[in-house]
């Protein structure tokens, strides 16, 4: 398990924080998401929680050791897959794998021994003698996880991973991701594809800004997926929007009104706005997403 309490991060030259106050609980034989805008402070936070960043304030507590004040112990404990790869390009897969091992305090015969096998469990123990230049993105994605899964970690953390993959890709490293859950391992992944992180999470992170908006658990999601009506209007004016929001939760998306919670059924809106003279191009009701969710979140704390 791996937890953060009240970790800041403030860098030189800036106003505000990178992250303030960040209170997080990577649990074991838990998949936490961590969901959040662009610059919202997501790697921030995962570097900080792997060692690679000094928090301003705060601390991270790994399977009992604090990272601050005993970070080789804290270190064995952590396995970390970056969205960019930090890798010698004109290195070979098996050597580069080899040479991880020793950070990991596996002997060279040892660890060029578990190198080969995380190849192969990964898929690629066909390109063992590749540069690491020649591979794929998604050879890249799973080379990453082999390095990551060196000396076995309890811990996983996993900044986008799944960005770019094609669907083989991204099937492969999903059913990993769950395999290790099963494991019990406690597993943070950060991920733009919101709809993989509502499947597989237990819990999700809101983060927005720098600042912790809320956790969500699946039973919150759940509650929370009520019927969202997706409705296409022409020439919309004021007093439609004004009666709209007195349904419920009104958020426009270009030429599209989303209305989340809505107080009345959708034969009744559509009845009634036509009624009032408008057109209506669409509307159907469908579930509400963790996307729709999240942003939801984020209008409420502006």
């Amino acid at each position: 398990m791996i937890t953060l309490r009240d970790v800041t991060k403030r860098f030189p030259g800036r106003s505000l924080p990178a992250i303030e106050d960040i209170d997080l609980e990577i649990r074991d034989g838990e998949l936490l998401g961590l969901v959040g805008l662009n610059g919202a402070g997501k790697t921030t936070t995962i570097r900080i929680a792997v060692g690679l960043s000094v928090p301003t304030r705060g601390s991270v507590i790994v399977d009992d050791f604090d990272l601050s004040h005993d970070k080789v112990r804290a270190s064995q404990y952590i396995g970390w897959a970056p969205e960019l790869f930090p890798f010698d390009p004109l290195a070979k897969a098996l050597d580069l794998l080899t040479f991880y091992a020793g950070f990991s305090g596996l002997e060279r015969k040892f660890g060029r021994a578990q190198a080969h096998e995380l190849l192969a469990r990964v898929g690629l123990e066909s390109a063992e003698s590749q540069r690491i230049r020649t591979f794929s993105l998604g050879m890249r994605r799973r080379f990453a996880i082999a390095a990551m899964m060196m000396g076995d970690p309890h811990n996983l953390l996993m900044d986008e991973v799944l960005s770019g993959l094609d669907p083989r890709g991204l099937n492969f490293i999903r059913n990993w991701i769950l395999e290790q859950k099963h494991l019990n391992k406690a597993i943070l992944l950060s991920s733009h594809l919101l709809s993989e992180i509502e499947a597989m999470a237990d819990r999700v992170a809101l983060i927005h800004e720098g600042n912790l908006l809320r956790i969500v658990t699946r039973d919150d999601l759940a509650r929370a997926a009520a019927p969202l009506i997706r409705l296409k209007i022409r020439q919309i004016d004021t007093d439609g929007l004004r009666f709209l929001q007195g349904l419920g939760s009104v958020r426009e998306e270009r030429d599209t009104i989303l209305l989340a919670n809505p107080t009345l059924a959708l034969p009744d809106i559509v009845s009634e706005l036509v009624r009032r003279g408008y057109k209506i191009d669409e509307a159907r009701a469908e579930n509400q997403s963790l996307e729709a969710y999240f942003l939801q979140a984020i209008d409420a704390d502006s």
